[in-house]
């Protein structure tokens, strides 16, 4: 059951910034209550898809270590910004 439970936790909740489910549920122990303060706490959507696939997830993890019964709101999405060349800086 040990070895189970330590699996779970070093599960990948955030891919484009590495944030793993205990560090989720740290933020949480921490007194992170909101989708927000869980991203302040462990960078959780700040990656290239600024949370479009992870904050669903983080919100039903905070919803169910809450148990209020309300569903947290997510952060408005924002566009990755286009990638620039180096060079077309430079110049």
């Amino acid at each position: 059951m040990g070895e189970r439970r330590r699996y779970m936790n070093d599960m990948i909740i955030c891919r484009c910034e590495g944030v793993c489910l205990s560090e989720v549920l740290d933020a949480v122990e921490d007194g992170a209550n909101s989708v927000p303060g869980i991203k302040k706490r462990v960078r959780v959507g700040m990656g290239y898809c600024q949370g479009r696939v992870c904050q669903p997830i983080v919100r039903d993890i905070l919803e169910s270590k809450l148990g209020n019964g309300t569903k947290p709101h997510l952060q408005r999405a924002q566009n990755p910004v286009r990638p620039v060349i180096l060079g077309d800086i430079v110049r």
